[in-house]
């Protein structure tokens, strides 16, 4: 089956045997890029949890018609995951995005923290959030997700402190804690914060905020990740750790 492909309007409605049109960039990338072809399964999804797997019935650069086989839905993961993730550098930006898609990610709030060597300011800072949508988009298409990430506005750090608060559960990953994050206790956590820092690391005013904030501080392992991978490797340890304790707790 090929990796998936985007719509807006996917019709609530919508049933096996009509036709889905694929149109624009996302026609054009898979009759020109993808090169697909009559009588292969792709899936289609509208990034809210709905889609449809079907076969193309018609290919053209302008125009690609599926032809809906089974509808498909994908349910709410708990805990739902948000990564405030510090502004790395433009290509490991990208990189992180893309990982933490592929793991799982729901929301990312992009956070301008004080040893950010990137700025998001004006025109800039708009175009760079909506690479990072774009970066969201292909990265779910590939996994064959239903549900893309959300990418918020960019944040202070007075913002995320707020967020921080207003959370159930938060997560800081600091490289000088020893505590391991497979000690958080996630059982019965619906929504989840996870804290990213930048290249340069948390500020202990950071670290400190937070903490009051009420996050608690925890290590990702004996090695000191890079921005770009650590959200990634936090959401994969939080999802299997969420799963084991409430199974123990089940049992």
């Amino acid at each position: 089956m090929s990796d998936g492909f985007f719509v807006a309007d996917l019709a609530p409605g919508v049933q096996a045997g009509d036709v889905v049109v694929l149109m624009g960039p996302e026609a054009r990338h898979a009759a020109v890029v993808r090169r697909l072809r009559v009588g292969e399964t792709v899936v289609v999804t509208d990034g809210r949890g709905r889609g449809i797997a079907g076969e193309v019935r018609a290919v053209d650069p302008a125009r690609v018609e599926v032809v809906v086989g089974a509808i498909l839905e994908e349910p709410l993961v708990t805990p739902r995951i948000t990564v405030v993730q510090a502004l790395p550098k433009n290509d490991r930006a990208e990189l992180a995005v893309d990982l933490m898609t592929e793991v799982g990610v729901d929301r990312i709030v992009p956070w301008q923290a004080a040893r950010s060597v990137v700025r998001w300011t004006g025109e800039r800072g708009e175009a760079s959030r909506a690479k990072w949508g774009r970066v969201a988009q292909e990265a779910s298409k590939q996994a064959r997700r239903l549900r893309f990430p959300e990418i918020a506005p960019l944040a202070s750090s007075a913002d995320v402190v707020d967020l921080v608060r207003a959370s159930t559960v938060a997560l800081v990953m600091h490289e000088r804690e020893t505590v391991p994050l497979a000690e958080a206790p996630l059982v019965g956590v619906a929504e989840c914060v996870l804290v990213v820092g930048p290249e340069g690391g948390l500020t202990d005013d950071e670290v400190e905020a937070f903490r009051a904030a009420g996050a608690r501080t925890y290590s990702l392992g004996p090695t000191v990740l890079r921005t770009s991978t650590a959200g990634a490797v936090a959401i994969a340890q939080v999802r299997t750790l969420a799963q084991a304790q409430t199974a123990g707790e089940v049992r």
